[in-house]
């Protein structure tokens, strides 16, 4: 299972901070990289380093605001503002990163700038490829961490946890980046047509597009609410079917109310012998087994139900097993 709890907030803000620094850093040098030489692509790539920057400071802001305890108008607390933090992100990539990147590249097309000596070019995406390789590196080993054995896809679409895998989709791209924006200026010089350097810029921007479109799909199903992963409904669902006195588990329906925390509904038929006063201290108890269980169960509500009840009001066929 992921880590929760403090640990995991101190290495998923060592992947924000480790990211962030290595931005500013970068963006500052590509930006007087474009100044000297006149390069469209390391404009482009300024560009992109400084929305990076911004998307940090957004994430760990929405970390902050995530941390909020329950109150009375949101009883369950506010942790799924960090997934509507994670959705502006994928937007202002898309909407600054990619569209001014492809806008430039188109103006650099156009009217391109005459050729200049581009040492200082190579110097700087030399700089900025190691360095945002360890940031790529710290991402990908703490990622690492939390996606089990399955593929990395699948533990991108299963993760819960925006941070771990916007940060290492941002720093992808921008190694993606890197690498055409020196391509971009290396044709340029070597064929002498500066549109080269522009196209690599066009290309850039679409990279940037496809990283804000698959982020924001993984951010806007986390938005809306999704269930816990399977494993964790199955869990559950054994748990309570192992008592004795449940005849048979209607449902168990789950959703993230943040990253470390679920809510879950589980309807169940229970033997129609069972006295009330001994139902509700079952209940308890089959509640604390189900934290100690799954720890990030945060809340739990347990609906004695028929099963006959129960299969008459289910919505849809897949809510059966679990959601």
């Amino acid at each position: 299972m992921p880590d929760t709890g403090l640990t995991a907030r101190i290495r998923e803000n060592i992947v924000l901070y480790g990211a962030l620094a290595a931005n500013l850093g970068i963006g500052v040098a590509k930006f007087v990289a474009a100044g000297i030489t006149g390069s469209s692509s390391m404009l482009t790539e300024g560009v992109h380093s400084v929305v990076d920057s911004g998307n940090q400071i957004l994430l760990l802001y929405g970390q902050k605001r995530a941390r909020r305890g329950p109150d009375a108008i949101h009883p369950f607390g506010y942790g799924r503002e960090l997934y509507f933090w994670a959705f502006v992100v994928a937007i202002l990539i898309f909407a600054l990163g990619s569209g001014i990147s492809i806008y430039e590249g188109w103006l650099h097309i156009q009217t391109p700038e005459p050729l200049r000596d581009p040492t200082v070019n190579y110097i700087v995406l030399a700089i900025a490829f190691v360095l945002e390789g360890a940031s790529w590196s710290i991402a990908v080993r703490e990622f690492s961490r939390t996606k089990g054995d399955g593929g990395w896809w699948r533990a991108i679409h299963d993760s819960k946890d925006p941070p771990g895998f916007i940060v290492l989709f941002e720093d992808s791209a921008a190694l993606a980046g890197l690498v055409i924006a020196a391509l971009g200026v290396w044709l340029s010089h070597a064929t002498g047509d500066a549109r080269i350097d522009g196209i690599a810029s066009v290309l850039i921007g679409l990279v940037l597009g496809l990283v804000a479109i698959l982020l924001a799909r993984e951010a806007k199903g986390l938005l809306i609410g999704e269930r816990a992963n399977p494993e964790v409904v199955e869990t559950i669902r054994s748990i309570v079917a192992a008592r004795p006195w449940i005849t048979h588990v209607n449902h168990v329906r789950t959703i993230h109310t943040a990253p470390d925390s679920i809510f879950a509904a589980i309807s169940a038929d229970f033997v129609d012998s069972l006295p009330m006063g001994t139902a509700e201290t079952m209940i308890e108890m089959l509640e604390d087994d189900l934290r100690q269980a799954v720890p990030s169960l945060s809340s739990i509500y347990i609906r004695p139900e028929k099963r006959e009840n129960a299969a008459a009001t289910t919505p849809h066929p897949a809510l059966k097993n679990g959601a």
